[in-house]
């Protein structure tokens, strides 16, 4: 069953509908605004910017961890090297919690945290300054509308894109670009029940509410992104084509036909509003595109492709005064984490690391540019660990204190024997043979550039051993990097909510 919301019900003509999509979610956004300028009078901001940019460009590895980053330097670059996102001036890190359902905020009363963050509730903290819950976009905990800085962006005249490697549906890109209270809410086939939530609201929802609007219906509604690229067209249906058009928007493929675009299509691309998408889901891992060089998929454009067509069409008029704002996802670091799929975990950061190349050299070029690299959390518990060693899942048992004999361990190991494998749940290193094993949980190893040339991927001899510790999101803060006007905010901690403040102040449109 497709589920129309009733503001979208209507017997007059196709323009008589979108005005009212229109005038619900105008409205929507409007009281967010009175209601998030009410809760940011009592919060502290950070400390303004002598300079405020022209343009931001925020990149997010969904997923990405400090183990993520130094796994994928040594990788590729060696122990010497450096990724891109490490060469940016400032440096530090992200507290990503978020809150129970119905909580306060914090430092508000019924504030109650919650330590692990998912990516809905950790987009809507760096999108609309709030904490939510972990199922929530573009809402507080309490189910209340708050406004996104692209929202906010685009109110005031700035040019907005919107980039990822996932479908532009997921919680990250619509963490910009819409508002509802279950990310499963996506559309095109679902129920009413399922975009419910009665936990938050307490009653249904009239369905003209845009809590319970389809992610995809908002965003081929409400223009808040001028150009969208990544993934998820069958999000899309032939009534979201037409409101796309109609809005003026060039469309990349055929969302009536089901018709993904091609890199072809992305580099033909102009005109001032643009979408286009790549793939029916989410886009194909860049390892199974290099390992599959003929198939269709290998016609995806790559992240840092889709990044630099967007910066592109971005900034190819500037005749208002404003800049724009743009926001990039590499989404699937995250996706191949949760598999515990170290070797296209590393790919995915290195394609993520090109995307900010192409970034970072738009803006030195252009001299006004701030540039945001984060994530939103870790997943796996991502770890390095010592060249022929095992990981505690393998163990028949606890493993001792194997440093006991050295003389600066004062420590006394509280257990005895072990340190060694079971070999009932170990059949070898994953990336070697025994790797479909279900029962294998052997780390994964990989040569790097300070590697003899003979060594290989797989092998004992590989310098680079990673593990995980889960298939889950972990509560770690994240790594952030920044340059441009403004960078120097994000040098130290910061919370996640506050890079709603930062780059709004950069942008002009908060005070």
């Amino acid at each position: 069953m497709r589920y129309v919301p009733a503001a979208l019900m209507s017997d007059g003509p196709p323009g008589k509908i979108r005005g009212i999509v229109w005038i619900v979610l105008g409205a929507v956004v409007a009281v967010a605004v009175v209601a998030y300028a009410v809760f940011t009078a009592t919060r502290p901001a950070p400390a303004a910017f002598q300079s405020p940019a022209k343009n931001v460009i925020y990149l997010l590895g969904d997923g990405m961890g400090r183990t993520h980053v130094t796994a994928a330097r040594e990788r590729f670059y060696g122990a010497e090297g450096r990724l891109v996102m490490e060469s940016l001036p400032s440096h530090g890190s992200v507290s990503t919690y978020s809150v129970e359902k119905n909580s306060g905020q914090p430092g508000q009363a019924g504030f109650v945290p919650e330590l692990v963050t998912a990516s809905p509730a950790a987009a809507t903290a760096f999108a609309s300054g709030v904490k939510t819950y972990n199922t929530a976009i573009g809402v507080d905990a309490k189910g209340v509308v708050v406004p996104t800085i692209m929202e906010l962006a685009k109110q005031a005249g700035y040019r907005t894109g919107n980039v990822s490697t996932a479908e532009v549906t997921d919680a990250t890109p619509a963490g910009q670009m819409s508002h509802v209270l279950a990310r499963g809410c996506q559309g095109p086939d679902y129920s009413a029940d399922a975009c419910q939530d009665t936990d938050v609201t307490g009653d249904k929802l009239p369905t003209s509410d845009v809590r319970v609007t389809p992610i995809a219906d908002q965003i081929a509604r409400n223009g808040t992104a001028d150009v969208i690229f990544g993934g998820g067209m069958a999000r899309f249906d032939a009534e979201d084509e037409s409101a796309l058009k109609e809005q003026g928007y060039s469309i990349l493929g055929s969302v009536s036909s089901q018709i993904p675009a091609t890199r072809a299509d992305l580099n033909g691309a102009s005109g001032d509003k643009v979408f286009g998408l790549f793939n029916n889901g989410n886009l194909t891992l860049e390892k199974a595109k290099k390992d599959n060089p003929y198939k269709p998929q290998a016609e995806e454009p790559s992240l840092q492709e889709m990044t630099q067509k967007a910066i592109e069409l971005l900034n190819q008029d500037q005749s208002n005064g404003k800049g724009f704002y743009l926001q990039v996802e590499g989404a699937l670091i995250d996706k191949r984490s949760h598999d515990n799929d170290a070797a296209q975990t590393l790919d995915e950061v290195k394609a993520f690391d090109d995307a900010v190349a192409a970034a970072l050299d738009f803006a030195k070029k252009d001299g006004n540019t701030m540039v945001i690299v984060t994530a939103d959390h870790e997943t796996g518990g991502f770890n390095i660990i010592e060249k022929g060693s095992f990981t505690n899942a393998e163990a028949a048992g606890p493993p001792p204190n194997v440093d006991s004999g050295n003389s600066a361990n004062s420590s006394t190991p509280t257990r005895n024997g072990g340190n060694f494998k079971d070999e009932e749940r170990s059949t070898g290193i994953i990336n070697g043979e025994g790797s479909e094993d279900p029962k294998n949980f052997g780390p994964a190893t990989f040569r790097t550039p300070d590697d003899p040339a003979n060594v290989k991927d797989g092998s004992k001899e590989a310098s680079l051993w990673l593990s995980y510790a889960s298939g889950n999101h972990t509560g770690a803060d994240v790594p952030i990097y920044a340059y441009g006007p403004g960078a120097e905010q994000l040098q130290g901690s910061v919370d996640n909510t506050d890079l709603f403040d930062i780059v709004g102040q950069a942008l002009r449109v908060l005070r």
